[in-house]
């Protein structure tokens, strides 16, 4: 049985001017030690999926339906004093922005320490201690005294060390990372992903690493959700897609990673914008950015439907395959041709 199963999630959110359908559908399952890639364009539903499962979605102004099942426990309508001792204990996450997660008024130490004490029955010497500790294997040099900095005293690097950190400190079984290097420089991003692959070796969790980035996808993730128009349009396992991505989007997404050897001013780009998740297009919602688009595209909805490359991977789209086949070679070999070049 998988570590977590969420089935058929909704998550809409009533405002003045409508409902918001945020998440429509989704469904996926997460493994123990698995690390699952959510990928997609900002408003295409990745956070709101993972703060749903989490419990932290305001239920004054939020409609919500489905499944989340964790080890066997339903979470979805479970107490929030049941979600608590979860939360931060057996399921952590790694927020996007850690200047706004962490109170720039306490100490660091005071922070990690608080999250040893809420879910463990120690002192508060034992939970300093913790917290030292943590901030050693995270890579924060001089850690026995710059656990009493305040966060403005950390670089952005430090700081989301910081909050690695706070998410491991009572090793959880899932770490969820949101976007966690953006706004950092390509030197520090490239530390912290290694930092958290080691780290999940050690500690052997789950991680759910939602970003914008493919190429982050391609360093760490065993299995990849592409989300758009708060659905999932396709998943696979990452070697799988990469090899023979079956949806226009995801091709759009690969066509504008950035390649070392093109010297070109422009990357690729997926025309147009994401669609409005209060007003959503009919049909299929990539079809007004599609250049592939058919009739069929603006009134249907396509299903996910098995892929004929990998047991796991699905997709939406109604390209037929042989159509869908030789656009995906013809981009294929436009991307390998530069990259040679």
């Amino acid at each position: 049985m998988a570590l977590l199963e969420v089935n058929d999630l909704h998550t809409s959110f009533r405002t003045d001017d409508g409902v918001v359908r945020a998440v429509s559908g989704v469904s996926f399952a997460l493994d123990r030690g698995q690390t699952l890639g959510v990928v997609g364009e900002s408003g295409s539903g990745k956070s709101v999926t993972f703060l749903t499962v989490m419990g932290l979605v305001d239920k004054r102004n939020s409609i919500i339906g489905g499944s989340v099942v964790f080890d066997g426990r339903e979470l979805l309508g479970a107490k929030t004093s049941d979600l608590r001792k979860i939360r931060g204990s057996r399921i952590g996450m790694i927020f996007q922005d850690p200047m706004t997660s962490l109170n720039p008024v306490k100490r660091i130490g005071w922070q990690l320490q608080e999250a040893v004490l809420l879910h463990n029955d120690v002192t508060k010497k034992e939970a300093r201690k913790r917290a030292v500790d943590l901030l050693k294997e995270v890579e924060i040099p001089r850690a026995e005294t710059r656990i009493d900095d305040y966060p403005h005293q950390f670089s952005g690097g430090m700081r989301q060390r910081v909050m690695i950190a706070m998410a491991l400190i009572n090793n959880p079984e899932i770490v969820i990372a949101d976007e966690p290097t953006t706004a950092l420089d390509v030197t520090t991003q490239a530390q912290i992903l290694k930092l958290m692959q080691r780290l999940q070796q050690e500690h052997h969790m789950a991680i759910v690493m939602i970003t914008h980035d493919l190429g982050v996808v391609a360093e760490l993730a065993n299995d990849v959700l592409v989300m758009y128009g708060g659905r999932i349009v396709e998943e696979a396992r990452t070697e799988d897609l990469f090899v023979q991505a079956e949806m226009p989007y995801t091709w759009g997404l690969l066509g504008s990673l950035p390649r070392p050897n093109i010297t070109t001013d422009r990357l690729d780009q997926i025309p147009g914008q994401p669609p409005s998740l209060l007003h959503p297009p009919s049909g299929c919602a990539f079809h007004p950015r599609c250049e592939y688009v058919m009739n069929v595209c603006r009134q249907e909805l396509p299903e996910l439907r098995p892929s004929s490359y990998g047991e796991q991977h699905q997709f939406r789209c109604h390209l037929d395959d042989a159509t869908r086949g030789r656009i995906w070679q013809q981009k294929k070999a436009l991307m390998l041709s530069e990259d040679a070049a």
